[in-house]
């Protein structure tokens, strides 16, 4: 990999970027962080992401950020994983800032309301894009028993309502129990 400050300057003006033009959440960044530093600076392998977006979800906070910082963690340690978060919340910070000042007006003008309802049929393409594309590297890595984990979960969230901490909890669990079968199996 490149030297360090390269490195953190290159994850710092990364994630402000992602953090300042993407609107939608975290999902949204999340993608956004995968194509930059998996499929452009090749800093991070598919499944590898795969897993720091599960952990980003399962910590508690917004996604943008646990994205942002088990990325930077990943990559440079706790100052990458600090320079990711100062990019990450920057922007927002500032935006929410300046609308706070000019809320009123904000909250009234017909054309402001129409671009941001506009917006969520655009977020909702992203999100369900990301969707497609995380299932989509479970199903290509043929494990029988991740995709049957992936619909159980899906079946459990989407038709059932089971609460999405549970489920979490739940894959969190199995994930352990999985991971210390393939212990016992290397060892024997």
């Amino acid at each position: 990999m490149e030297n360090k400050k390269h490195v953190l300057l290159k994850i710092f003006v990364s994630t402000l970027y992602l953090s300042a033009f993407t609107f939608g959440g975290g999902y949204v960044i999340v993608t956004l962080m995968k194509k930059k530093f998996v499929d452009e600076y090749h800093w991070i392998e598919d499944g590898e992401m795969l897993d720091l977006v599960a952990i980003a979800q399962s910590a508690p906070g917004a996604i943008a950020v646990n994205g942002a910082i088990v990325v930077g963690y990943k990559l440079a340690g706790i100052i990458g994983a600090a320079v990711a978060i100062l990019a990450t919340i920057l922007p927002p910070f500032v935006i929410i800032s300046l609308i706070s000042v000019f809320y009123n007006a904000f909250r009234t003008n017909f054309l402001v309301s129409q671009m941001l309802e506009g917006m969520q049929a655009g977020v909702a393409a992203v999100i369900a894009s990301v969707v497609f594309e995380m299932a989509g590297g479970v199903i290509h890595g043929n494990n029988p028993v991740s995709i049957a984990i992936m619909v159980l979960a899906f079946i459990a969230s989407c038709v059932l309502q089971i609460n999405v901490i549970y489920i979490i909890l739940i894959c969190g669990l199995l994930g352990v129990i999985r991971t210390l079968i393939e212990k016992r199996r290397e060892t024997k």
